[in-house]
């Protein structure tokens, strides 16, 4: 009979039923994709920072995870000392440019050997830079850009021509001589990393060890675990972001739930008057209205999962640099956090459809 009630409940007002489904699933989506933006990139970059295929990474002192962020402050000759360690079998130093105009995209000044250490780029087009002012860009910003090989893009206030396309997966997006990205930011010619490949990738303890007596004053980072540091614990602000994003997303939750459930109560007066004259205990009540809620609020996360996934795949087609990873641990959270803030909303409705007085909820009009 319960099932029945519930089911009556949400058909016979379609309108407000539609639109608390649809402010839950907004509150899912809220969470899946900007988590999933988040994630999405932090993964990405961490991937494309092991896919150049070098053991270890050497930074400036204190240089944090975002290796977009670190200082060109170290001498090139370092790599010179650098290849003196027993066991190194190549070093590549690479300056880097965080580049905002016309979107957030990383420069990498590289020279010679940087093919050393990655093995040398799978090129889908074109070649290597071989004249002033060429650039190698990798397949999802030619696809974003709907650039060619031979265009000729404008970056760093200047037109560079395009001399090749690679696949994906390599470090940065786009590819410069360093003597290039030295000139166009007026800087002299420094590193902000230097990738090692070793001989024996199993020695990688021993190598890094004897580095770091060396290079005290320096971060010496096994690029293997480059991954599990790209986390929120450690990229400073993540972590309040994605809280703030959660919070606000369960706010909007609750609030809707508590308008909408608010309102069922009041237009169900003389129902609830009418079940509690019949006998139906308050548990009865509050039970129906958490039940009632708690249908609402899955058919909303059923709702904003298949979004998140459209608006994910659209976002991915119009803009392939940017990654959006959508996990199963989230889709629980997102749920569990839906499925809260219903709870959490339809409280103070249901005790309050549960303690109105028989006789006073017969006579309301």
């Amino acid at each position: 009979m319960k099932k029945e009630m519930i089911f009556a409940g949400l058909t016979a007002r379609p309108v407000r039923t539609t639109v608390t489904i649809l402010a839950v699933a907004l509150e899912v989506i809220l969470i899946l994709v900007i988590i999933g933006l988040t994630t999405g990139i932090t993964d990405e970059t961490a991937k494309r920072t092991e896919g150049v295929g070098a053991e270890l990474l050497v930074q400036p002192s204190g240089a944090g995870v975002i290796l977009a962020l670190s200082e060109n402050s170290m001498s090139i000759k370092l790599a010179d000392k650098l290849r003196e360690f027993q066991g190194v079998k190549a070093v590549a130093p690479v300056m880097i440019k965080f580049n905002t105009e016309g979107g957030i995209e990383v420069f990498y000044g590289i020279d010679s050997s940087f093919t050393q250490v990655t093995g040398g780029f799978h090129f889908h087009d074109g070649t290597i830079f071989k004249a002033p002012y060429e650039v190698v860009v990798d397949d999802l910003w030619a696809a974003s850009k709907a650039a060619k090989v031979g265009d000729t893009v404008d970056m760093l206030n200047h037109p560079f021509k395009i001399a090749g396309i690679v696949e994906h997966g390599q470090g940065a997006r786009v590819f410069m001589s360093m003597q290039d990205l030295s000139d166009r930011t007026g800087q002299t010619p420094k590193a902000g990393a230097f990738f090692v490949k070793l001989n024996d990738p199993a020695q990688i303890k021993t190598v890094k060890a004897e580095i770091e007596k060396v290079f005290e004053n320096y971060t010496i980072r096994d690029v293997k675990d480059y991954e599990t540091l790209m986390t929120s614990a450690n990229i400073p602000g993540l972590g309040a972001f994605i809280n703030a994003v959660v919070i606000i997303a369960l706010c909007v939750g609750i609030m809707v739930i508590f308008l909408s459930m608010y309102t069922t109560i009041t237009e169900r007066t003389r129902e609830i008057g009418i079940l509690r004259s019949m006998g139906a205990s308050k548990a009865f009540i509050v039970g129906m209205i958490f039940q009632e809620t708690t249908v609402v609020c899955i058919l909303g996360v059923v709702v904003g999962t298949i979004a998140s996934s459209v608006i994910t795949r659209v976002l991915s087609a119009i803009f392939p640099t940017l990654i959006i990873e959508i996990t199963n641990e989230w889709r629980f959270n997102a749920a569990a956090f839906a499925i809260l803030s219903g709870i959490i909303g339809s409280f103070y409705p249901s005790v309050k459809a549960a303690g109105q007085d028989p006789v006073e909820a017969l006579a309301y009009e």
